[in-house]
Order: structure tokens, then C-alpha cells, then sequence
């Protein structure tokens, strides 16, 4: 179980390290291109593209986030209509069917994947190839599925599902962090 837990710390930590990036990216680069345009008429070539990749980036990467902490969108009207004795087995049930949800979606992406690369796939304006952003796909999906395994199996590790008004705009494990810092960042 430790090493599990220890799996998920470093995934969490290594998903906010890439959202954090990609989002810093992916603003840097959009505002660099507007200044460009209102200083001298010309934007930054492929700055648009940048952005956008950078912006796939986190989303995708988000997904995962959401998923470690609950906070991804579901249906809760169904919450009580089974027994509360069931909770455990149901809690099981859901975590090992959205971590074959996340499975086949990693093996699709990875079709994918592989039929862009074979097919020599580039953007036309920076002429990179495009295999290594849409390899983000599954690995996304690979990882989820690993996690809601993880939960699945050993649902002590799932975190606790907390009332909305009550939600923190930091996490509470990153709070201590902040307030080393003098709270910046």
C-alpha cells in the first residue's frame, strides 16, 4: 500500500509540474505574440500553435488532476439510491470500470499515435511532427487507468469527496509550500 501511495504522490506532483508549465506556455507565448503584433504589426511565427499545444497539454493533463482529487464532473443524482452497505463494493465496481474506461482509451490513442507517426504527420506552419503531442493522449489515459486501479483496489488510497462550498482554491498539501515561501510562488 505504501508503494501505491507513494506512486500517487509522485504522479500528482509531476501532473501539477506540467499543467503549471504548459499553462505558463502557453500565456507567455500568447502574450509575447500580441505585444509582437502591437509593436512592430508582426506576430510571432507559429506562436499561435504553440499556445494551442500548450494548451492540449493542460487540459489533458488536468484530467488527471481532477481525477486525484474527486473534483472531476459526474452524475450525483444517483448517489443514494443504493443501500449504504453497497458503498464499498460499488465504490470498487466504479473505480475498476472507469480504469478499463481509461485502458481502452490508452490503447485507442496509441493507434492513433501510431498512424501519425507512420504517416510522417507535421504542422504546417513549424513543421514538427505531431506524434509527440498527441502521445499525451495515452499516456494521460494509461496513468488514469493506473490510479483508479489503484483506487479500485485499495479504496483507503481514493481521496475524500468533499462538499463543494468547502473546496480551497490550493491544496492543502501544497498550502505548506506556499506559506515557506512568504506565499509566492
Amino acid at each position: 500500500m505504501e508503494i501505491a501511495k507513494k506512486f500517487l504522490a509522485v504522479v500528482s506532483k509531476t501532473e501539477r509540474a506540467i499543467t503549471l508549465m504548459a499553462f505558463a506556455v502557453m500565456t507567455l507565448i500568447i502574450i509575447a505574440d500580441v505585444f509582437s503584433r502591437k509593436l512592430t504589426g508582426v506576430g510571432i511565427a507559429g506562436a499561435p500553435r504553440i499556445g494551442v499545444f500548450a494548451m492540449i497539454a493542460t487540459a489533458f493533463v488536468s484530467f488527471g488532476l481532477a481525477s486525484d482529487a474527486r473534483r472531476h464532473l459526474r452524475p450525483k443524482f444517483a448517489d443514494n439510491w443504493l443501500p449504504d452497505h453497497w458503498d464499498t463494493a460499488i465504490t470498487r465496481i466504479q473505480e475498476l470500470l472507469t480504469a478499463a474506461f481509461c485502458l481502452a482509451f490508452a490503447i485507442v490513442g496509441v493507434g492513433v499515435v501510431m498512424e501519425t507517426y507512420e504517416l510522417g504527420e507535421a504542422t504546417r506552419m513549424l513543421r514538427i511532427p505531431v506524434w509527440p503531442m498527441q502521445a499525451l493522449i495515452p499516456l494521460v489515459f494509461f496513468v488514469a487507468a493506473i490510479r483508479h486501479s489503484i483506487f479500485g483496489l485499495i479504496p483507503e488510497l481514493r481521496p475524500q469527496l468533499e462538499d463543494a462550498a468547502s473546496l480551497d482554491s490550493v491544496p492543502a498539501d501544497l498550502q505548506a509550500e506556499i506559506k515557506g515561501t512568504g506565499g509566492k510562488l
